[in-house]
């Protein structure tokens, strides 16, 4: 059974999503008057604020997840190439534990603290 703790602090963390949720609403609701986005050449789209808030938002997430992906590609490459290292080194040192019959003990017992 969770703890009173445990449960105002969910209640808190509720609190604290929904009033950013409304907030955000509110600000969402007080920008729907028109914008114009001006491009190159004359071109002009115009489209409600929040639209254009919302879509470069977008856009820049998308940037942020596609200047990661090289990075993310070659850090998968490096721990799949050691996987089969570590996989091997674990059954080899099985092995020899395996064989030794006497138990092994540390050297000096844990200690408690520091």
């Amino acid at each position: 059974m969770p703890s009173l703790e445990s449960l105002a602090m969910r209640a808190l963390n509720w609190l604290l999503r929904a009033a950013i949720f409304f907030a955000l609403f509110a600000f969402a609701l007080n920008n729907q008057h028109d914008a114009a986005l001006k491009w190159f050449f004359g071109h002009e789209w115009r489209a409600p604020m929040v639209f254009i808030v919302l879509g470069a938002f977008g856009l820049g997430c998308a940037l942020g997840i596609f200047a990661m992906l090289p990075s993310w590609w070659k850090h998968r490459r490096v721990a799949q190439q050691q996987l089969p290292r570590t996989e091997t080194a674990t059954t080899m040192l099985d092995a020899d534990a395996a064989r030794s019959t006497e138990p092994s003990f540390p050297e000096h017992p844990p200690r408690d603290g520091l």
